[in-house]
């Protein structure tokens, strides 16, 4: 598990390999990860914008952007938490993730928090791929 801590709110991350959704002859691997995010602080916040930096053995770097997470927008009180699970494509059999959410305060502040870096490793990744 990884793990990252900003203002109070913690984020961590459990990736694991889908075999059975991958197809390593065909340069396609494929990965579930699983986020928590717990506030520990002392105000109400809301999750309302996600930025993914993901980067596979090539050094491609592919960027995501939107609002939520899984069609949502959670709003975490004191002492709250929420956890989603999805997924992420790679032609590669390794690479590693990270970004950050936006979050905004009851009082209006917006404020961006850490998604530690993880890393997406197969059985795969080391081997050499013809």
């Amino acid at each position: 598990m990884y793990r990252a801590v900003t203002r109070k709110i913690e984020v961590t991350v459990t990736p694991r390999f889908m075999s059975e959704r991958s197809s390593p002859g065909n340069g396609y691997f494929f990965w579930a990860y699983t986020i928590g995010i717990a506030n520990q602080g002392p105000e109400t916040v809301q999750l309302k914008t996600r930025h993914w930096r993901i980067t596979d053995a090539a050094g491609r770097l592919q960027e995501v952007k939107g609002a939520g997470v899984a069609g949502e927008e959670p709003v975490l009180k004191p002492g709250g938490s929420f956890e989603y699970t999805s997924g992420v494509p790679l032609t590669t059999p390794s690479g590693f993730m990270t970004g950050s959410y936006g979050m905004v305060s009851d009082s209006g502040e917006h404020f961006d928090i850490e998604i530690p870096n993880f890393s997406l490793d197969s059985p795969d990744a080391g081997h050499t791929i013809n």
